[in-house]
């Protein structure tokens, strides 16, 4: 049996620990992989909140960039936006979520973590905003590769269709189809993964979209891939 690394990325909360594995030390790291990574020009490291923010730190830390908040959360909805299970509401609740805060928007370059694009629906509202706003650059680094599988336990990436994944919904319009040469797509750094992610950063209307190697990912969590599932992102097994 394995553990699901998404309890490191997303969905643990930040003061528990997982086979001894503190989850916000892990997204530091994770941040701090994603900067090691990086060679973009920026003026401020954001997260989206709350799980983007421990990834945010990790990379701002590592590249010596100034950590901002252009949004900040009003709590008072529901704790998880993926739990609703129409679009509608997830959209809404999302919107309700987070307060932009146009003094630390405003002509800034701003290179945002976030822990994952699973449809990436609410992530370009959230993005339309900032250009609203008048963001001039806005850079995205999730801090897992991108989602092409669907979870079969867990809610957040599972939907009516396989489409509704970002990454297989570029997928769909590179082939025309959404399964074909999967390995292919989930290879990072592969001509295939280059072209999803470029469909994916297009769609979304970023300025740049670079996404977590699986490997480092790995390495972050810091408990070896064969107890980790990561078939999200590369299809291997659950057991």
């Amino acid at each position: 049996m394995q553990i699901c690394a998404f309890l490191w990325v997303y969905y643990g909360y930040p003061a528990s620990n997982y086979e001894g594995i503190n989850v916000e030390s892990a997204r530091n790291l994770c941040g701090m992989a994603l900067a090691r990574n990086d060679r973009v020009d920026i003026d401020y490291v954001a997260g989206i909140p709350d799980s983007g923010i421990g990834h945010a730190i990790g990379y701002a830390n590592e590249k010596n960039v100034p950590y901002i908040r252009p949004f900040v959360k009003y709590t008072p909805t529901w704790p998880r936006s993926f739990m609703p299970q129409i679009q509608l509401i997830r959209d809404l609740v999302a919107r309700m979520k987070l307060i932009p805060v146009k003094e630390l928007i405003d002509g800034k370059r701003i290179l945002f973590c976030e822990d994952s694009i699973v449809r990436g629906t609410q992530l370009q509202d959230t993005i339309q905003i900032l250009y609203e706003y008048g963001a001039k650059e806005v850079h995205m680094r999730p801090a897992c590769p991108t989602l092409i599988y669907p979870c079969d336990f867990l809610n957040f990436s599972a939907s009516q269709s396989t489409l509704d994944l970002a990454g297989r919904k570029a997928i769909a319009e590179l082939e025309g189809a959404d399964d074909k040469v999967l390995a292919q797509y989930a290879t990072g750094g592969s001509e295939k993964n280059r072209a999803m992610v470029d469909k994916i950063r297009q769609r979304l209307k970023l300025t740049s979209l670079q996404y977590q190697r699986l490997e480092d990912l790995v390495e972050a969590i810091g408990v070896p891939k064969k107890k980790l599932c990561t078939h999200c992102w590369d299809g291997s097994s659950y057991f």
